[in-house]
């Protein structure tokens, strides 16, 4: 046997040993989630491994009383398990509302099924959306949203849990001592700004044994991701580097940034500093020695931080630069970089900055995500990136916020119509870019379908499945709710320019006005418009007490219908102060007080809306008691004033969430009442920016004050919408 024959025969019998070991993990992961997610029917369903095509697929067929479900890899797998219970079983699982009841005898396919998908890439988070929902997340959480990713499609997560350490790592090897690196991490729930070179320190600092703990979840994560056949995205070196580097390396060149929003400078080492590709190489070389790689790099170098020059040449050398410190350590390296800069920034990114900036690198070595084309699709006024691969996402939701809103037809329509267009030249994927999740169920239900179709989803057809599938039946009442919701909270005004959801004036920082900076209660939609649907759910309720999806809509829905009516409440009770009618402002002021507090015995019914969980969670994640301190008090400084008492991010992170209301929303508000009563009264006139400094002082002590909120619910959900439905309908319909 010759030598070349001997090398292709070996080469031979190791892809046949290759292929049957993936194709044992393929069939291994999948009946693996089949047996967390339906245990009691895992018999009933039989793994195959398939290949059959360029992009991922999968097949479903009833064989022999067994549901066959074949994919080319764990994800098409776990989608085809998905399309099963939702087109056969009519079962649905989402962040906030399950329903798996699956008959003893499982429904045959009646034909086989096959399913193509035309996107390469389905891309999955945000770096924020690391803190505004992840900061807390055990393993046990974390695997139930891999397994959530598997079920819709998602083959690209963003994989940054944990990598604070592997730059102490980097930085320990380089010489730097605990105590040149102890003001550079911040605390926990301020990674997401961390690592996009926002900020240093703040929230912390930062225990060893966080690094060690989260570390550890991040081989757990990775490990689980890679088994189901995704493909993580890792971040890479931006620049960012502690401020003791210009002491350690006082010959480096160094600059200062500034993000604006209270925060000291950061230091970003120059892109042209021979240290930069060499601390990139070895950030990458230890992350994949320790990690792995599947050579997909997040790196964000100007996120919310304006350039020091707008020359294209310049701005073109440091894309090259930063793209170089990937490729010495990994020459298969592709960036993943973040689009958002080009949507908040536009007057900086005019197209010679932006396309200098994208064209250094080569085509085939860059995605770009456009975070947020729902609302801004920026793809369109970069002639496509200018060639790059890009990803269509929907980001929807800022903050973490509670708010019931969406662009319903974009999610449904988007990605294809832009799939279709010539200009969309290499559109290779979709994303969701949420800064926040657990809200909003019916969004990304929706947007995830579009994983298989490359046609646009009928709304129609598919709210009446989604209806079925998330109560477990379908009926006039219902349909007619989310016709409503379709058309009020899940519908943009075109002529309007809204991004986000509104919050309620409940929780602005007290004021005479109808809002405070981030607190916007502009809604896209007129308030009366959705009552209709709280009607109809309120009507429906007697028959859905044991759909836990219903419950969660049914208060979700009655959230927001107060919601929007504090701000009515609020302004009566300044008009009455306005024209010094006691009597009038007494009464108002009370009717807004109760609404507070009938808001926060609604949301004490369901998990999803609860403090105390956010908080004990925090603590849970500390071993002695000045861990779980500052835990606690990073947990409650992110939703409130985000940073310290003067930071202009206070309310940009505000949830709707039962103890937050009464404990922190009501008391504020009850002081301010207390001064305008005095003013009235003629005691002390208002003097509003006395009164913001004393609220900022109160307002910094309850973030640092220790103090333990229930983690269990009180009441019934339907119980308690029907009570307020009975006292607010009337006031409401006036």
């Amino acid at each position: 046997m010759n030598l070349n024959f001997k090398k292709l025969f070996s080469a031979f019998v190791a892809s046949l040993t290759m292929g049957a070991a993936f194709s044992q993990t393929v069939e291994k992961e999948g009946m693996a989630l089949v047996q967390r997610l339906v245990p009691a029917h895992a018999k009933d369903f039989v793994i195959k491994k398939i290949d059959k095509g360029d992009k991922d697929h999968f097949e479903i067929q009833s064989v022999n009383n067994k549901i066959v479900l074949s994919g080319n890899n764990g994800v098409s797998v776990a989608s085809a398990l998905y399309h099963y219970l939702t087109e056969y079983a009519h079962c649905q699982v989402t962040w906030n509302g399950t329903q798996l009841n699956l008959p003893k005898t499982l429904p045959k396919v009646p034909t086989k099924v096959r399913k193509d998908t035309p996107y390469e890439l389905r891309y999955y988070l945000n770096y924020c959306t690391f803190n505004y929902s992840m900061s807390w997340w055990d393993w046990s959480r974390w695997e139930k949203e891999i397994d959530w990713m598997a079920l819709h499609g998602i083959n690209m997560p963003l994989a940054i849990t944990g990598e604070e350490y592997t730059w102490y790592l980097v930085y320990k090897e380089l010489g730097f001592t605990d105590n040149d690196l102890k003001d550079f991490f911040t605390g926990p729930a301020y990674f997401s700004w961390f690592w996009m070179g926002n900020m240093d320190g703040w929230g912390g600092p930062l225990p060893m044994n966080w690094m060690r703990t989260h570390f550890d979840l991040q081989k757990k994560i990775l490990q689980r991701e890679r088994a189901l056949g995704m493909r993580p995205v890792l971040p890479a070196f931006t620049g960012h580097v502690p401020a003791s580097f210009k002491n350690r390396f006082p010959q480096a060149k160094l600059k200062t940034t500034n993000w604006k929003n209270g925060f000291a400078d950061t230091y970003i080492l120059d892109a042209e500093d021979p240290m930069f590709a060499r601390i990139g190489k070895l950030f990458l070389q230890k992350q994949t020695q320790l990690l792995g790689t599947d050579h997909l790099y997040s790196a964000d170098t100007f996120n919310e931080n304006e350039p020091p020059f707008d020359e294209p040449e310049k701005l073109s050398k440091l894309s090259a630069k930063v793209y170089d410190g990937m490729r010495q350590a990994d020459p298969s390296a592709v960036w993943v970089m973040q689009g958002w800069l080009f949507y908040s920034d536009r007057k900086f990114w005019r197209a010679p900055q932006t396309e200098a900036l994208l064209k250094a690198v080569p085509d085939d070595k860059m995605i770009i995500l456009d975070l947020a084309t729902e609302i801004e699709p920026v793809w369109k006024r970069t002639s496509a990136f200018y060639g790059k691969p890009w990803i269509w996402s929907m980001l929807n939701n800022f903050g973490g916020n509670t708010n019931l809103f969406g662009r319903l037809e974009s999610a449904a329509s988007g990605p294809a119509l832009a799939l279709k267009d010539p200009n969309s030249k290499r559109l290779t994927g979709i994303g969701l870019t949420m800064e926040g999740i657990e809200q909003n169920p019916v969004l990304y239900e929706l947007f995830t379908d579009n994983t298989w179709t490359d046609k646009l989803i009928d709304t129609d057809q598919w709210m009446n499945r989604y209806i079925r599938n998330r109560y477990g039946a379908t009926e006039p009442l219902t349909l007619s709710a989310w016709n409503t919701l379709r058309n009020t909270v899940y519908t943009v005004p075109k002529d309007k320019y809204i991004r986000d959801g509104a919050e309620s004036i409940i929780q602005a920082r007290p004021t005479l006005d109808s809002a405070s900076r981030w607190a916007s209660t502009k809604l896209n939609y007129e308030p009366k418009k959705l009552l209709p649907a709280w009607k109809a759910l309120v009507e429906a309720a007697p028959k859905y007490t044991n759909s836990d999806g219903f419950k969660y809509d049914l208060v979700d829905v009655t959230r927001q219908v107060l919601a929007n009516h504090a701000l009515t409440v609020q302004q009566a009770m300044v008009s009455a102060y306005r024209r010094k009618d006691v009597a009038e402002f007494n009464k108002q002021s009370a009717k807004f007080i109760q609404l507070i507090d009938d808001l926060d015995r609604l949301l004490a019914t369901r998990t999803d809306f609860l403090l105390g969980k956010w908080v004990s969670e925090a603590r849970a994640c500390g071993i002695t008691e000045p861990e779980k301190a500052l835990y606690e008090r990073n947990a409650k400084d992110l939703i409130t004033l985000w940073g310290d008492k003067d930071c202009p991010l206070n309310e940009y992170a505000c949830r709707q969430w039962s103890g937050l209301l009464t404990d922190f929303y009501k008391p504020r508000w009850k002081k301010f009442i207390t001064h305008l009563s005095a003013d009235l009264r003629g005691e002390k006139a208002l003097d509003m920016a006395a009164f913001t400094k004393e609220i900022k002082d109160w307002e910094w002590n309850w973030v640092t004050a220790r103090k333990d909120y229930p983690t269990k619910t009180t009441g019934s959900s339907v119980a308690v919408a029907q009570q307020l439905y009975s006292s607010y309908w009337k006031t409401l319909n006036e």
